[in-house]
């Protein structure tokens, strides 16, 4: 594939394989052999599912003639190697109904929420399944992965419950079924879910090939110096657009930790933001660490050159970088001054003098290549 993206019919008349061949054609396509064979897979399922909602129409009423509900798909492999934008395909070719694509924190944190919602139940977990079943025969869950003993807990049975319903899961991950969960608290209660996910679910190695998202990323500076030149939001503008590939993408306000927060774009994985938004307020790294794990690109607009009388925001600013670092996030940054000049007179501390440092290294290709750390980096 490319980092292009290539427009899908909405009324799901073109299968995961005739779109992959309509857009070899296009311009900018780069053949990618471990993609072409996910896409093998991903038109399988396709076929299948089609056929069983031909039978299912045709067998309605009929219990005993009811088709066999086709497996599901387990993508993994190394980040940027294009998983998601291969679901993405499959799901917009797909003409389902009840289909749902979902980032699989956002699953999560609705599947606690109706956990509690549910606690006066005898079997919460099993109510929870059937309220999935109902709304949703194909379940997209992109980048699952476990690193939360609570999550453990309910994902042990909740996949068990749902596959066992009858809803066909196509997953992403950046991790084997076998490297879900590592050393994690109690793993032995999850290894039961590991073994349906690889019973259940066709898995499929996409790593070989290119990280599109880092060439997309590499071949522009991402420290920008002239924050408020209209060359440095016009490289901003156009990174953002290649990194969203298509995705969704809005500016209204986000919620972090119960607070409204102002951006200029946010899509799935990505936010951009305005310095003094961030910065200039009464943000704490609570939040900071919030927008860590759920974004692994984070757009930073006009950083000031900061002096003593903006300590408050230097500091700010500091926590900032500090926890995006540490969670391994992209930042797309434009600033008034170079990251070892950002920070003058009393400001200029050993402190700021790593925050500066770490700036630098955000943009090397060794920082770009490690994985982001969704959750499990705590302050």
């Amino acid at each position: 594939m490319s980092e292009h993206s290539f427009n899908i019919p909405a009324d799901g008349s073109m299968s995961p394989k005739a779109w992959y061949q309509a857009a070899s054609e296009q311009p900018g396509f780069v053949y990618d052999a471990a993609q072409a064979g996910a896409i093998g897979e991903l038109d399988a399922l396709w076929l299948q599912l089609m056929e069983f909602k031909a039978r299912r129409n045709q067998f309605m009423g009929y219990s005993l003639l009811r088709p066999e509900v086709p497996e599901g798909l387990y993508l993994w492999g190394g980040v940027g190697r294009g998983k998601t934008f291969l679901m993405d395909a499959f799901y917009a070719c797909l003409p389902y109904r009840r289909k749902r694509r979902i980032h699989f924190h956002n699953f999560m944190a609705e599947v606690h929420r109706k956990m509690k919602a549910l606690a006066g139940h005898k079997d919460p977990l099993a109510v929870l399944a059937d309220s999935i079943e109902k709304s949703t025969r194909v379940l997209c869950l992109d980048e699952f992965h476990v690193d939360d003993i609570a999550d453990a807990m309910i994902l042990g049975r909740l996949v068990s419950e749902m596959l066992g319903r009858g809803v066909v899961l196509l997953t992403t991950s950046n991790y084997p079924p076998d490297g879900l969960y590592p050393n994690g608290m109690q793993r032995q209660n999850f290894l039961p879910a590991i073994e349906v996910l690889k019973r259940k679910l066709k898995v499929l190695n996409v790593d070989g090939g290119s990280d599109y998202r880092l060439r997309a990323m590499a071949r522009e500076p991402m420290f920008l110096v002239g924050a408020h030149s209209a060359a440095s939001e016009a490289r901003m503008e156009a990174l953002f657009g290649g990194i969203i590939a298509g995705m969704e993408c809005g500016g209204q306000p986000i919620e972090i930790m119960g607070r409204q927060i102002k951006v200029k774009k946010a899509a799935r994985t990505v936010a951009w933001f305005d310095f003094e938004e961030l910065c200039c307020g009464v943000h704490g790294q609570e939040e900071y660490l919030e927008i860590a794990h759920r974004y692994p690109t984070v757009f930073l607009s006009h950083i000031p050159q900061m002096a003593a009388d903006q300590a408050s925001e230097a500091r700010r600013f500091t926590w900032l970088v500090d926890v995006l670092y540490d969670n391994n996030v992209r930042l797309v940054a434009s600033s008034d001054a170079a990251p070892q000049e950002l920070f003058t007179g009393d400001v200029a501390s050993g402190e700021f003098t790593r925050t500066a440092s770490r700036l630098s290294d955000m943009q090397s290709r060794r920082y770009l290549e490690q994985p982001h750390h969704s959750q499990n980096v705590t302050l």
